[in-house]
């Protein structure tokens, strides 16, 4: 089975770039966008000078309790740069969404509470719930460094050739990625608009 036949298979489609977005990434975003596979795991990632982003793991089912998405997460921390991802909510019909955060919650990440997506699309035009993670090697790193590197993020991997690609251009990293300032401001905004 191929590496996008496992990840499709496992994520849900709304979370999934197409096979071209991603051959793309890494064809032409090859010195930032990086697919790490074995004959148990796939994980696609982005490392930047100041940040990795891990877009996607996948762990066999036959391979769960191995250690590999442990030493998946070792090997991007031995690069001594925050790292940054997305999860789903909690969904308590679907216990993947809580095993995965557990997973990521044992390896140290946290919740970036102050940074949120305020409408995404995806791939399939339904809008997206994802949340952000981080760690960092510097336990007191500032979320709005980590918002930074969100926005850096999204620009250069989520909207890469979103036009190309997907035939309408994704929303503007303004539109999507707020920080908690910006959340307080839209909702004041929006009692205002209200009254």
């Amino acid at each position: 089975m191929n590496w996008y036949k496992k990840l499709n298979e496992y994520f849900p489609a709304e979370e999934m770039k197409s096979k071209e977005h991603m051959e793309i990434l890494l064809n032409e975003k090859g010195n930032i966008y990086h697919k790490d596979e074995g004959p148990y795991h796939v994980m696609m990632y982005a490392e930047f000078d100041q940040f990795v982003f891990i877009d996607y793991i996948w762990v066999s089912s036959r391979a769960r309790g191995q250690g590999i998405g442990h030493k998946l997460i070792e090997k991007m921390k031995k690069k001594s740069k925050p790292i940054i991802l997305e999860v789903e909510p909690i969904d308590y019909d679907d216990s993947d969404t809580e095993k995965r955060l557990r997973f990521y919650n044992r390896e140290g990440f946290v919740h970036a509470n102050s940074i949120g997506y305020k409408t995404r699309s995806s791939s399939t035009g339904k809008p997206v719930e994802l949340e952000i993670l981080y760690w960092s090697p510097n336990k007191k790193e500032m979320e709005e460094k980590v918002f930074k590197q969100v926005q850096k993020m999204y620009e250069t991997i989520h909207s890469y050739k979103a036009r190309e690609v997907y035939g309408k251009p994704k929303e503007s990293v303004d539109e999507v990625v707020i920080f908690a300032e910006q959340q307080k401001d839209d909702l004041m905004e929006e009692i205002n608009v209200n009254d």
